[in-house]
């Protein structure tokens, strides 16, 4: 059953030059979206940072009949309109400040299963995927749900890996679901709802996949989370911006390092030598920082340990020495003590992650495993 307010809502985000800030602005202010449709344009101006030219096109009867249409599509479609301001967005994304004014959603979303968010490159590799399966295989017995961006790579080995692990997968849409693009994952989708999975999207059905909705995807698949893994994404990739949102939400961060001559691992070092993920050393210490409950079963690790002690280097040793003895201590102390520069130091604090001797914490602190 649609209601009106889901009509007025429709309406009012479709209106130039009103975003989800504005938008979610306007209706704090005036109640709801149907009594800011039909307040004076007067009124409306009197709202702090609400000029004339954004008020312009708010009770266009334009925009009544489009939303009127979206309501009849959505009908026919089975799906379900969530509005932020009558709290009806799952919680974590809600806290967003540019959280979607409007969701679509097709299926049903599991509000008691934690979220981790999984994203990566297209052109993901072997090593990339070979992570993936071992992280679903050794979280099967865990209650979660994934959440991806259901495109090709990653994105889709992530859904893949889910369903064949009864593990319920959220997929975020760049577009409106009167497509689907890329067209080669269209039966993964529908495999998504068989499976208890959800779709989600904060495009009505004029939208198509144009390239800047990808980016603004992505801060809804960061947001769901209070996990992001970035599995393998070059520099400059995509998955980029979804830590950066991540980050910006403060949620947690964790890539899969690789060799810096990979061009797909070269984005996660990057992210890991900036302190904006934690490096991720083996499944199981993933596991754990993820926050999940240890079960009776023991987990592989990524990287298995073997008789052989690597043996540090001098400078890598005089790091690690002094984070043993200083927990959780910052870069700036670091650099203090070590009488070096940070981009001398940086260097082998992701060698020491990279050999499972240090962990990164936010706020640039470090302490040792």
């Amino acid at each position: 059953m649609y209601t009106e307010e889901q009509l007025y809502s429709i309406a009012l985000r479709k209106c130039s030059l009103i975003g989800d800030i504005t938008f979610n602005k306007l209706v704090r202010t005036f109640g709801s979206a149907k009594t800011v449709w039909e307040t004076p344009k007067k009124e409306l101006n009197k709202t702090d940072g609400i000029g004339k030219k954004i008020v312009v096109d708010i009770g266009n009867p334009e925009h009544l009949k489009f939303a009127e249409k979206e309501i009849l599509f959505c009908e026919k479609n089975s799906v379900q309109i969530k509005l932020r301001h009558q709290n009806e967005l799952p919680d974590l994304l809600n806290e967003c400040d540019d959280a979607p004014a409007i969701l679509y959603q097709k299926g049903n979303f599991n509000y008691d299963l934690k979220a981790v968010s999984i994203v990566g490159t297209r052109n993901i590799t072997s090593y990339g995927k070979k992570f993936i399966e071992d992280f679903f295989t050794e979280t099967k017995d865990y209650r979660f749900q994934s959440v991806s961006g259901l495109a090709l790579g990653v994105d889709k080995e992530a859904h893949d890996f889910s369903i064949q692990n009864k593990i319920p997968t959220v997929g975020v849409l760049a577009h409106g679901f009167h497509t689907f693009y890329p067209s080669k994952n269209k039966k993964l989708s529908e495999k998504i709802l068989e499976e208890n999975g959800v779709l989600l999207t904060e495009f009505n059905s004029s939208q198509k996949p144009d390239r800047e909705n990808f980016i603004q995807r992505n801060r809804i698949v960061a947001g769901l989370s209070p996990s992001t893994i970035v599995v393998e994404t070059a520099f400059g990739g995509g998955s980029i911006s979804t830590a950066t949102f991540a980050n910006g939400y403060n949620r947690e961060v964790y890539a899969l390092p690789g060799k810096i001559t990979d061009k797909y691992s070269q984005g996660c070092n990057h992210l890991i030598l900036q302190n904006k993920a934690t490096a991720i050393s083996t499944i199981k210490d993933l596991i754990d920082l993820l926050g999940f409950n240890q079960s009776s079963h023991k987990i592989e690790e990524l990287f298995p340990s073997s008789e052989i002690n690597i043996q540090l280097t001098e400078n890598q040793s005089l790091v690690y020495e002094i984070i043993i003895k200083n927990p959780s201590i910052n870069l700036d102390e670091l650099i203090q003590k070590m009488d070096l520069s940070s981009h001398k130091i940086l260097p082998i604090i992701l060698e020491l992650e990279l050999l499972g001797r240090v962990k990164s914490l936010s706020g640039r602190q470090f302490v040792a495993i």
